[in-house]
């Protein structure tokens, strides 16, 4: 059961007014706020053990990497990833993809196939484009449906045994669908692709099992569970990640250098070069810890009653459609009015305290398959309430009479 003014009394940004208007937040899909718990522990972090981690015999460079290397086995245990070292922190998701992508360079070659799904953020498709470009292999893309579902028929029949990657979302930012990842993934495996899952926009919601879903990567971001930003991470099997090669080289990534040649780190610091995010991968621990206090089951629930209510109120106001109408949805909605951009109905709830996001979203493939320049997208998280999306239908309201 969700608190939701105890919740919301974590999060002091919401205690705000945006053009002499409270705030209503609604960009969760591009990042979530920060509670208390996060913000502090960022602080405390520089005020008391700020130090480079792994490399001094110090006290303070010991606490640090202590912190650092428990909120890796906090992501472990939050993944369900057999190891620890299975866990390498990134930037975020982007870095991810283009970690696991880079590596596959040296494992591709002329004739190979790389899977992507049409419902793909731009950051799950052109690393893979550059991965294609420098093989010789070639892009394949997983049809969707006017519901902005995947065509899991045609994707089997696209399966074959020159696919070696199959790259998909778990939840698509632009949509919300929430795409049938398990099915795909064995799927995929009976051919014997690698997969990687894009978990950017459903660990907000969901807690992901990598060992039940049987996934070989799956990447995301702190800034969408409430942590901070420049820091994410990425899982992958073990088997994979020793076949793939580094991805940066520099200091902690290595086992000797001499100018003959050097060895490598064993995982995970093969793949984590240099100095890293060290506030951000401690505190990331921290975030996913709050969320867990909450509870995922909690926030799921409670998003779902958000998702039903705002779909039933917007769908009253004349002229309006909703882009992505699949069975299986987290709480995105896309929508457009007739006859109006979508950037201008953006700019005037912005005035009225709404922060929804307009746009294609980085997923301009979407936006192609219905033949549109963009939508208005307001993504709701467990700190939203019923009494937001009334301000915000009547703000779209009030703009669509403005423009029309």
């Amino acid at each position: 059961m969700i608190d939701i003014q105890k919740i919301r009394a974590d999060f002091p940004i919401l205690n705000q007014t945006v053009n002499g208007k409270p705030l209503v937040y609604f960009d969760n899909a591009a990042t979530a706020q920060k509670p208390l718990v996060v913000i502090e522990a960022i602080e405390k972090y520089y005020k008391e053990i700020n130090a480079n981690i792994h490399r001094g015999v110090h006290t303070l460079s010991q606490l640090a990497t202590d912190a650092y290397e428990v909120s890796r086995n906090t992501i472990q245990k939050h993944l369900n990833a057999k190891h620890s070292y299975e866990i390498i922190f990134t930037a975020g998701t982007t870095f991810g993809i283009n970690l696991v992508a880079n590596g596959f360079a040296a494992l591709l070659k002329e004739g190979d196939e790389v899977m992507v799904s049409h419902l793909e953020h731009h950051s799950n498709i052109v690393p893979w484009q550059l991965l294609c470009e420098r093989t010789g292999a070639k892009l394949v893309v997983i049809p969707m449906n006017d519901e902005g579902e995947l065509n899991l028929d045609e994707f089997e029949k696209q399966l074959s045994d020159n696919v070696k990657v199959v790259a998909v979302n778990h939840i698509s930012n632009a949509l919300g669908t929430v795409n049938p990842i398990k099915e795909i993934i064995e799927k995929a495996h009976k051919v014997g692709a690698a997969v990687l899952i894009d978990g950017a926009q459903a660990t907000p919601h969901l807690k992901p099992d990598v060992q039940e879903l049987d996934c070989d990567f799956y990447a995301f971001s702190g800034h969408k569970v409430c942590g901070p930003t420049g820091v994410g991470a990425l899982y992958g099997k073990e088997e994979w990640l020793r076949k793939l090669p580094p991805y940066q080289g520099g200091g902690e990534m290595i086992a000797e250098v001499t100018f003959e040649k050097t060895t490598y780190a064993d995982l995970p610091h093969k793949f984590e070069a240099g100095t890293p995010n060290i506030a951000g991968g401690i505190v990331l621990g921290t975030a996913l810890d709050y969320l867990n206090t909450i509870g995922f089951e909690n926030i799921a629930s409670y998003e779902q009653e958000l998702l039903e209510y705002a779909t039933e109120k917007l769908l009253q106001i004349e002229g309006l459609k909703i882009y992505g109408t699949g069975k299986n949805k987290a709480s995105v909605i896309s929508f457009n009015i007739e006859g109006i951009h979508p950037y201008d109905i953006g700019t005037i709830v912005d005035k009225l305290g709404v922060a929804v996001r307009t746009g294609h979203h980085c997923a301009q493939p979407i936006m192609q398959y219905f033949n549109i320049p963009g939508t208005i997208r307001a993504s709701f998280a467990f700190y939203n309430t019923k009494e937001e999306i009334d301000i915000f239908v009547e703000a779209v309201q009030k703009a669509q009479v403005m423009l029309s």
